[in-house]
Order: structure tokens, then C-alpha cells, then sequence
């Protein structure tokens, strides 16, 4: 596609309205119905508008494009109907999201870079490094194709696939803005989680905005020799400035934090582990997600026992800390982030 050409989708209705009429002189409740047409209608080709003149079509073609990712591969899981989906981008990149079906509604996990520079070691999506961040209009088709193939509503968003979100901070501000706007899909904040592995300085940042988004901090350890081990971040931010920056977010929206728990065999998962968590999260609003880790072959990292998970879990409850074990999800079609990403790249 041309590079001259405008990426219509990741455009705000407000920024669309400008566009139309200074750029195209056309009247101003134009961009209002192309906006449903790409946000809620979600079509992919300009043809497809079916009350705007041909003119205007014309002169949409020569002007934008329309972000339409390709699905590639689509593995359903046998244990609980997860769906995993491959997508091409218009590159040549490919991507992956997850469809998780729950009794509340349908949940989709979206990536937000081709693959990821943080060098988490628990995580197949780093392993090949960053290729690059995803635009606003690539994050929104991930759930709009999902949509468009399954013919169901997604209610809730959480950006926690490949990619570390604030490292590509801008765009998912703006992806967030389009995501929750009314005249689009109008997904409610407070059913969109934003996961991070502690870019301090974004969360403060994402903080100013007093957004109703759930934020999750990709925690891991409770102390920072530990955490060292684990997540290269740890070198540059410390639990201390994490757990500050996430109480600063709490007084911002009064929205509880999450904290991400992968619970490795021998490495975290011990009584010490937990006492040491309980001190350092006692008082604060939050939530532990006890995660049982992936494994991936790449890696030595071996899945807790069942009886340590679940007397971490008690321990933590014990101690008034909130606390679940998170349900795997398709555990049998390579449910861990970047897993078949990487499969396919190396077939």
C-alpha cells in the first residue's frame, strides 16, 4: 500500500471529521457514517458503504486505506473452545490474539507489537526480540476480524498478548480512545485491562488520563534480586517505584490493580515467596492472579505443583489479600503468548 495513503481506521471520529472536510470538502455527517461503517459495522473496503455516492468512494481510495488483517491459522481448543488466532499484517508480520469464551461474554486477548524487546524469561513472544509496534487500527481488527468470523460481540478486551503495551504507549492511548468511543464498538473501560511489566513512568503517565481501565503489573517476584532473574525490566524500575507509581494510578481512578503471579517450580512459588508478597502488598486495593507458568521449550521454567499453587493461594487469603488461580485456556493449541507465533515462523 502506498505510504502517501492515510490509515483511516486509527483515525478518531473528530480527526475523520477534519480530514473529510478540509482535505475532501464534503459535509461534515459524512465522516460520522464512515466512521460506523469501519468501527461498526467494521467493513473492510470502501465499496462496501452502501449510502455514500461513488464520488466520495473515489476519492476515499485515493486518499486512505483500510488496516484488514489476514487470518492465517485458527486452532480451536478441544478442553474448552479457546480460539487462537494467526494473523497476517499487510507487511508480511504476523500476530496473534485469543478468544476466551466465559459466561460473562466473549474476551479477546490482543497483541500490541510483533513481538517484544522486555526479555521476560517465562515468555515465548520475546524470544525473537522486536520486530515492531502495532498501529491503533491493527490492535482494533485483531477483535474486529475475531467479530467478523465468529459473528459474536466481544465485551471485554485485555491487551496482555505479544508486546508490552507501554512500550508503545501512544498508540494505545489512541487505541483505547477508539475502542471505547460510543459512534464504534463502545466497549465499556472498565471492561478493558491494560497489562505492563512496570514502565513506571507510562503508568504514571496513563494515570494523568483517569481512564476506568483495569491496569495489571506483570509482577512475578517479590523482591528485586529475584525479580532480576526473571524480567530485565527489574534492572531499571524497582518493586518500590512499581508499587508507588500503581498507588498513584489507584488515587487517579480508584480502579483496583491486578497483580500477575507466574508461579515457577523451586523458582518463586515458596512459603518465603509469599510472606515476602504479603508484606509488600498488604493495605494497597489489588488483586493477585496466581498464573500456573507455560512452559516453553526454550526455557527451564517448570510449572509449580498443584499443592504449591494452592497453598501459596492460601497463604495469600489468609493474610487478606485477593487472590485467584487463573483458569488455563487452551492448553492444548499453544495458549501461552507467542507460542504459535513462533511455531509458525520456524515451520
Amino acid at each position: 500500500m502506498s505510504s502517501e495513503l492515510t490509515d483511516i481506521k486509527s483515525l478518531s471520529i473528530d480527526e475523520l471529521t477534519k480530514e473529510l472536510t478540509d482535505r475532501l470538502e464534503v459535509q461534515k455527517f459524512r465522516a460520522k457514517q464512515i466512521y460506523e461503517w469501519l468501527h461498526k459495522k467494521l467493513v473492510t473496503d470502501f465499496d462496501d458503504m452502501s449510502n455514500i455516492s461513488k464520488e466520495l468512494k473515489n476519492k476515499l481510495k485515493e486518499n486512505y486505506y483500510i488496516t484488514k488483517l489476514e487470518p492465517v491459522q485458527v486452532l480451536t481448543s478441544k478442553i474448552d473452545g479457546t480460539q487462537k488466532y494467526l494473523f497476517k499484517l499487510s507487511d508480511g508480520n504476523v500476530i496473534e490474539s485469543v478468544l476466551m469464551k466465559y459466561k460473562f461474554g466473549n474476551s479477546v486477548c490482543i497483541s500490541s507489537q510483533v513481538g517484544c524487546r522486555m526479555g521476560c524469561r517465562f515468555c515465548a513472544s520475546t524470544l525473537d526480540g522486536l520486530e515492531r509496534s502495532l498501529r491503533p487500527s491493527e490492535m482494533l481488527d485483531e477483535i474486529y476480524r475475531i467479530q467478523s468470523l465468529t459473528g459474536e460481540r466481544v465485551s471485554n478486551v485485555v491487551i496482555m498478548g505479544s508486546g508490552e503495551p507501554f512500550d508503545n504507549y501512544d498508540n494505545i492511548v489512541k487505541f483505547l480512545d477508539l475502542l471505547t468511543d460510543e459512534n464504534g464498538l463502545n466497549i465499556s473501560q472498565r471492561n478493558v485491562t491494560v497489562s505492563t511489566c512496570g514502565l513506571v513512568p507510562r503508568i504514571l503517565e496513563l494515570a494523568k488520563r483517569q481512564l476506568q481501565i483495569t491496569l495489571a503489573i506483570s509482577l512475578h517476584a517479590p523482591n528485586d534480586e529475584l525479580r532480576r532473574t526473571m524480567m530485565p525490566i527489574a534492572n531499571k524500575y524497582s518493586i518500590d517505584e512499581i508499587l508507588h507509581a500503581c498507588k498513584v494510578y489507584y488515587e487517579n481512578t480508584k480502579r483496583r490493580i491486578t497483580f500477575e503471579y507466574s508461579l515457577v517450580q523451586g523458582v518463586n512459588d515458596t512459603m518465603e515467596c509469599a510472606e515476602e508478597l504479603i508484606h509488600r502488598l498488604r493495605g494497597m486495593n489489588c488483586h493477585v492472579n496466581l498464573i500456573p507458568v507455560n512452559p516453553i521449550k526454550e526455557r527451564d521454567y517448570k510449572q509449580s505443583f498443584a499443592k504449591d499453587i494452592e497453598k501459596f493461594k492460601n497463604r495469600l487469603e489468609k493474610n487478606g489479600i485477593n487472590v485467584t488461580i487463573r483458569r488455563e485456556m487452551g492448553r492444548d493449541i499453544q495458549g501461552a503468548c507467542g507460542q504459535l507465533r513462533k511455531s509458525y515462523l520456524e515451520s
